[in-house]
């Protein structure tokens, strides 16, 4: 079976791009697939940020989209409909050489163009993030036309293209596949973990870790807060930031101003199993998530893990007062009730830390990987799905 990955990069340091790297060496090393991944932007001679198996092949197309920045508008759109036209002629050339019996398109990035390629391949989208937040970032801090545009005129035909043309859309969730009902089939596929354990979290870590990018939808702000409430009770207790972003000062002046002790913001870490295994318990303060690889991670390493029920990602992985706490949004009040009854409680923190392990044993990479294969076959067999 041949199978074209189309990607943005891989060079980005992202979930992405790591389950991109080890799916598509599972293919090729443990059921022999034929695998290439098609790397959008990437030049050659660039190094992946992820190892990648020797049976996978890469192909760098070199797409400028640098270049529509050089210049201000209107200039910039038309340098970038040209590159967009640049990127379909060389994307159709490449699939149509290589003749894949399946094509699947990551993330967001050209996931329209992928669907409406000529060539006999069935078509895959692959959702790294839920829907609602598809384009989000590339909103950011553009005039109310430039968002009106994006709102409800980009986003209405990506969405429209994708529902009309793709064979599947795989999300990692099932309240995300919920929001794809126009599209042909919708199959729910989570990620993996495949980090090596070092040793598992212990109670008398008495340590509590975030682990993510210090940004705005990491909801950082109301973990310090839920901090605030606990840690007067809880002195013999740390909270440990694992990431680095650019509210990275914000986050040090709320610690001054909270006047917030033992609480510390390390920079990531390619140890983090070991940091994992240094704790007992495991927060997560997000206004959104995908499928968080940081719950999954800390699963892994026995530890309870709470977090604000948010769309989509940690109902997906935390079952509620089973291998953790799921919180209603945004109620500080609840959320700090409970990380303190888990600090205080050591019989609630084993039986919850003792289930987190059988959780994790739902997302082994054989279990996801063999939905994969089934779905691959399925498709290329014509199967009905």
């Amino acid at each position: 079976m041949r199978i074209v990955y189309v990607t943005e990069t891989m060079l980005s340091t992202g979930g992405t791009e790591k389950m991109l790297s080890e799916k598509a060496s599972y293919l090729a090393d443990t059921f022999g697939y034929d695998v290439t991944i098609i790397s959008c932007t990437q030049v050659a001679g660039q190094s992946n940020t992820f190892p990648l198996s020797q049976n996978v092949k890469q192909v760098n197309l070199a797409i400028p989209y640098y270049r529509q920045y050089h210049y201000g508008y209107p200039k910039r759109l038309l340098v970038k409909w040209q590159t967009n036209q640049l990127l379909k002629e060389q994307l159709t050339k490449t699939i149509q050489e290589i003749d894949p019996d399946i094509i699947i398109g990551v993330a967001r990035f050209a996931a329209d163009v992928v669907t409406t390629i000529k060539c006999r391949a069935k078509r895959v989208i692959e959702c790294h993030e839920a829907r609602p937040f598809i384009m989000a970032d590339v909103e950011g801090n553009r005039s109310f036309v430039s968002r009106q545009y994006t709102n409800h005129v980009l986003k209405k035909r990506y969405f429209q293209t994708i529902e009309r043309h793709a064979d599947v859309v795989v999300t990692l969730t099932q309240g995300d596949s919920q929001l794809w009902r126009k599209a042909r089939h919708v199959e729910v596929i989570p990620n993996f973990s495949t980090m090596a354990v070092c040793r598992m979290g212990d109670y008398k870590n008495k340590r509590v870790i975030a682990v993510g990018r210090l940004s705005a939808e990491k909801g950082y702000d109301r973990l310090l807060k839920i901090w605030a409430k606990v840690s007067p009770q809880h002195q013999d207790w740390s909270l440990e930031f694992f990431g680095d972003g650019k509210l990275h000062q914000m986050l040090t002046n709320m610690i001054q101003d909270l006047q917030l002790e033992n609480v510390n913001i390390n920079p990531p870490t390619s140890h983090i199993s070991e940091e994992y295994a240094q704790s007992a318990i495991c927060v997560m303060t997000s206004h959104f998530e995908g499928f968080s690889l940081v719950l999954l991670e800390a699963i892994r390493h026995s530890l309870p893990c709470i977090a604000f029920d948010c769309p989509f990602g940690p109902a997906s992985i935390i079952k509620d007062g089973i291998c953790g706490y799921l919180i209603e949004d945004n109620n500080i009040e609840e959320y700090a009730q409970k990380l303190s009854l888990l600090m205080d409680q050591e019989d609630i923190w084993k039986q919850l830390s003792k289930e987190a392990i059988k959780r994790s044993e739902k997302f082994s990479v054989e279990i996801v990987m063999n939905r994969w294969r089934k779905l691959f076959e399925d498709l290329v067999h014509a199967k009905s799905i």
